[in-house]
């Protein structure tokens, strides 16, 4: 799959002014992460049991 057939969303965290922004795309075996101001950057990809992982850690931080 091509990053432009990815859903990309941000999160509602997120400020009006654009700034410090990322972005997430989840299908079935991966959330791939990418920089809002930059989308033309490489992007990553990790699999779901490490973002759960990821987001339980940030959750409790």
């Amino acid at each position: 799959m091509s990053d432009t057939e990815l859903a990309w969303f941000k999160s509602s965290y997120s400020g009006t002014q654009g700034d410090n922004c990322i972005e997430v795309a989840v299908t079935e075996r991966a959330v791939h992460v990418r920089d809002s101001k930059d989308v033309e950057h490489p992007l990553f990809a990790v699999g779901r049991d490490g973002w759960a992982q990821f987001v339980r850690y940030a959750a409790h931080g």
